[in-house]
């Protein structure tokens, strides 16, 4: 999931709750657990930075015209989605949302409207979606389990159970209680689009939703897999880089908002306006389809 909020994390389990992400009137960017905000956050669970991802929303403005441009330097496609929260431009009433799709490398004008010899007001906040809306779930054969060959780790969290698996993107989430330090390898290949690994801080607080070390991983059907809460400093891929089945990514940990040890593993499809979860399976003995459920030891075959 993407949340860039201008307006102004699951973890093992921990009682249902929704955090919220936004910016205040100063810019700062505030975390509460509270469903509602006057300052017009929403729920987020896994966030990807925008800026990291080299994604933005600018403001430009001439003596005749006022654009929102969108720029995507990620390297897979995405969809931005502006909402205007106040306006007095001519044609952009308040609640009017703004939406394009970007390939990699593309800038496209959001809004355009004329300007006048008045202040302009123009407060609007966006959203950045991972993917292409028009991506289909449909891997070659099950997932690797993203471990080593042979061990075997309980699943602590899975579909159904949804103690801290609450949003779109994390509903068919899996955690599984990898030990810190636990060697990661890919699930399925791909290419990785996003690396976060300068995080050493775990705790069950919301302010930390936005500290997990994750990589992210492109495949070939369009969809993008989330390993997070990674430790600190031990990610050995980079962005740009194609990995095969099996390939070493890191060490788990416990960074982000998380109440212990694990790895939080999630494929995600473009649903248009956020990223949502799939079911996924995992390669039994034999290569035979496992589904992973709350409770049951995973085994890497």
């Amino acid at each position: 999931m993407v949340a860039v909020l201008l307006l102004g994390a699951p973890g093992a389990p921990l009682p249902a709750q929704s955090a919220v992400k936004y910016r205040d009137a100063e810019g700062h960017w505030i975390f509460t657990d509270q469903a509602t905000s006057a300052a017009g956050g929403e729920p987020i669970s896994m966030s990807h930075e925008a800026a990291a991802l080299h994604i933005s929303v600018t403001r430009q403005e001439t003596p005749t015209l006022m654009r929102l441009v969108a720029s995507n330097g990620c390297l897979c496609s995405i969809t931005v989605r502006a909402t205007v929260a106040e306006s007095n431009l001519g044609g952009v009433p308040r609640g009017s949302v703004y939406e394009v799709p970007l390939e990699p490398g593309e800038t496209r004008t959001l809004l355009q409207a004329p300007g006048g010899d008045a202040p302009r007001i123009l407060r609007y906040r966006w959203t950045a979606v991972l993917g292409s809306p028009q991506a289909v779930h449909q891997p070659p054969r099950p997932y690797r389990a993203p471990f080593a060959l042979g061990a075997t780790f309980m699943v602590s969290q899975a579909f159904p159970t949804h103690l801290t698996h609450t949003t779109p993107d994390s509903r068919y989430a899996i955690d599984i209680a990898l030990p810190d330090g636990t060697p990661i390898y890919a699930a399925r290949e791909g290419l990785v689009i996003n690396v976060r690994h300068d995080a050493f801080v775990g705790a069950a607080d919301p302010a930390l939703l936005d500290q997990a070390n994750v990589v992210e991983i492109l495949h070939g059907d369009g969809t993008i897999a989330c390993y997070a809460h990674l430790h600190w400093d031990s990610i050995r891929v980079r962005v740009g880089q194609r990995v095969v089945r099996g390939e070493y990514l890191a060490d788990s940990g416990n960074t982000g908002f998380t109440s212990g040890p694990h790895l939080h593993f999630a494929v995600w499809r473009n649903a248009g306006s956020a990223e949502v979860s799939v079911p996924i399976e995992f390669a039994g003995l034999g290569g035979a389809p496992v589904t992973a459920t709350t409770g049951i030891p995973l085994t890497a075959y």
